[in-house]
C-alpha cells in the first residue's frame, strides 16, 4: 500500500480526478485537474511544483567516502567540488548500467546520491574494507522540485542565505525559508531552468505554502507526473525502467544496456582510476556498442496520412506513452523506440529510442509502427540528436 509524502496534505486537497500512482512505495499524482496541460505549460512558461520525494536518497561519510563514490561511478568524482552536483551512472563488473542518478558533494567526506532504485546493498558491497559509512536517507528527507522560468523569481523570494547569481547549473547552495533549513540544488527532470529543494520531512508543508503564497503572481502550478513525462522526453532523458532496463532486473543478457548505448557515453570517464565495469567499458569504447540512443521525429503528415485511411484525425496528443514500438530501416527493424509523446511546445511527435549502431545512425530515415483501429501501420520517422528542447535559460 503505497504512503503518503509529507506534501499530500496539500496534493491530495488539489488533485481533483484522484489519478494517483505509486512511486517507490509513495504516492504521486499523475495529474491535478483533469487535463495535464496547464501542468505541462506550468512547467514551458511559468513555475511547477512537483513534489519528489519518492526518490531514493543515500548518503556515503567518511575518510573513504570520496574513494567509495569514485569507485562506483563512471564519472570522475574526484573531480566534484563541495557544493557541486554531478550526474552519473553506474554499472556492475560487466559494464552494465544498474541505476543513474545524481551525486552531491556536501562537503570533503560527505556526499549524497538520488536513485530510482534501492541501492543500499548494492553501494555497501561496493563499499566492502572502506571506511565509510552509508546510510538509507529517504525517508530523512522530503523533496520538492521547482522548475520553469520563473522558478528563480519564487525562490529568492521565498528563501535566503543563498547567493543566486553566484549558484550554478549542477550545483548546490544552504539557505533557509524563514526557519526553515533547506538544501538547494539547480537540477531538475524537465530540461528547463529548475531547482530542486531538500529538506527535513516535518517543514513539508509549511514550505509548500510559502512557495504557493510567493509564485501566486509568478503563475505557480502543482504539477503531476503526466507533465513530467512529457517535459524530460523533450529534454532527451531517459527513464530506468522504460529506456533501459537496470542490469539487476533484466531477465535475459540481451536486455542489459551499458552507457554507450543509452546515450549516456559522455558520463563513462576511463581516464580515471579503476572503478565498476571499467575494464568491460574500455574494451566497449574499442569494439565499438552494439546499440546507440537517439532521438525520433515522426512525420506529421505520415501520421496523418495512417489516420485518415479511416477517415480519423491522429489521435496522438496527451500523455506520454512508455510502451515501445519496432523501428524500421526499409523491411528490416533496426531499433525501438521507448519513449514518445506529442510535445505540445515544439508541435511534434518525438521519442527516444535505441537503434543497432550498424543499421542506423542520426539523419537516417526510417519508419515507426504505429496502430490505427486495432491494424499496424507504418509512419515514417527520421533518427535526430537530442534534446529536442533545451532552452539557454536551463544553464544561464
Amino acid at each position: 500500500m503505497p504512503i503518503p509524502t509529507p506534501f499530500h496534505e496539500r496534493s491530495a486537497e488539489l488533485c481533483e480526478n484522484h489519478d494517483w500512482r505509486d512511486w517507490s512505495g509513495y504516492l504521486a499524482a499523475s495529474l491535478y485537474e483533469h487535463n495535464h496541460d496547464r501542468e505541462y505549460y506550468a512547467i514551458r512558461n511559468s513555475a511547477a511544483l512537483i513534489d519528489v520525494t519518492p526518490l531514493f536518497k543515500y548518503e556515503a561519510r567518511g575518510p573513504d567516502a570520496l574513494r567509495f563514490v569514485d569507485r562506483v561511478m563512471t564519472r570522475d568524482i574526484t573531480r566534484c567540488d563541495t557544493g557541486q552536483v554531478m550526474y552519473s551512472p553506474w554499472c556492475d563488473d560487466a559494464g552494465k548500467v544498474i541505476d543513474d542518478g545524481t551525486i552531491n558533494r556536501l562537503s570533503d567526506d560527505h556526499f549524497r546520491i538520488t536513485a530510482a532504485d534501492p541501492n543500499l546493498a548494492w553501494f555497501q558491497d561496493c563499499a566492502y574494507g572502506m571506511q565509510v559509512d552509508i546510510r538509507d536517507v529517504s525517508s530523512d528527507l522530503a523533496a520538492l522540485a521547482l522548475q520553469g522560468p520563473n522558478a528563480g523569481h519564487i525562490l529568492r523570494q521565498a528563501a535566503s542565505g543563498i547567493d543566486w547569481q553566484s549558484l550554478k547549473y549542477y550545483h548546490a547552495a544552504q539557505g533557509s525559508a524563514g526557519d526553515i533549513p533547506l538544501t538547494v540544488t539547480r537540477t531538475g527532470y524537465t530540461g528547463d531552468l529548475g531547482y530542486e529543494l531538500w529538506l527535513a520531512p516535518g517543514d513539508g508543508i509549511a514550505l509548500w505554502d510559502m512557495l504557493i503564497g510567493h509564485g501566486e503572481g509568478y503563475g505557480i502550478t502543482p504539477a503531476g507526473m503526466l507533465a513530467l513525462d512529457i517535459a524530460r522526453i523533450e529534454a532527451g532523458l531517459i527513464m530506468i525502467g522504460v529506456d533501459y532496463i537496470s542490469a539487476r532486473k533484466a531477465l535475459i543478457e540481451d536486455q542489459k544496456s551499458s552507457p554507450y548505448e543509452v546515450g549516456l557515453g559522455w558520463a563513462v570517464d576511463l581516464r580515471k582510476d579503476d572503478f565498476v565495469g571499467r575494464k568491460a567499458l574500455q574494451a566497449e569504447a574499442v569494439a565499438g556498442s552494439k546499440w546507440v540512443f537517439a532521438g525520433i521525429e515522426v512525420s506529421w503528415d505520415s501520421l496523418e496520412a495512417q489516420y485518415d485511411r479511416y477517415n480519423l484525425a491522429p489521435s496522438v496528443a496527451g500523455r506520454a506513452s512508455r510502451s515501445a514500438v519496432p523501428v524500421y530501416k526499409g523491411a528490416r527493424q533496426v531499433g525501438q523506440m521507448t519513449s514518445h509523446t506529442f510535445s505540445p511546445l515544439l508541435k511534434k511527435y518525438i521519442g527516444l529510442g535505441t537503434f543497432l549502431r550498424d543499421a542506423a545512425s542520426i539523419g537516417d530515415k526510417v519508419s515507426v509502427e504505429v496502430t490505427v483501429e486495432y491494424t499496424r501501420h507504418r509512419a515514417e520517422a527520421r533518427l535526430v540528436k537530442t534534446p529536442f528542447y533545451n532552452p539557454p535559460r536551463k544553464r544561464a
